[in-house]
């Protein structure tokens, strides 16, 4: 697949996650856990998204990948958000990047 599927999948997935947690206000047990930080909120965020990559299998990440539809106006909202805040957006990219790029290594989605 293409480079940018991948990268509108990756952002359609953190978008999503993002936003569920920015409008609900819920945090995980983790980001409290540990020393406060500057966004409690992206603690809680980047952690889901980061255990979803590690708990899916490969194939339900390619049937998730081949599903893709344009982002939704919420998932607008939060990448236009992140483009507005480029220290979050830093944040972010910085605690999920790794972690989902050796998933999508290991599944064959990227080289």
């Amino acid at each position: 697949m293409n480079k940018a599927m991948n990268k509108a999948l990756y952002l359609s997935t953190a978008c999503l996650a993002l936003l569920s947690l920015l409008f609900v206000g819920v945090y995980s047990r983790k980001a409290h856990a540990q020393a406060p930080s500057q966004y409690p909120i992206l603690d809680a965020v980047a952690g889901k998204l980061v255990q979803k990559y590690q708990t899916s299998t490969c194939e339900q990440l390619w049937e998730k990948k081949s599903q893709k539809a344009p982002p939704k106006p919420e998932e607008q909202r939060v990448i236009q958000f992140l483009h507005n805040d480029p220290q979050m957006r830093a944040e972010f990219i910085n605690r999920v990047a790794a972690p989902i790029a050796n998933k999508m290594f290991e599944c064959g989605m990227i080289p």
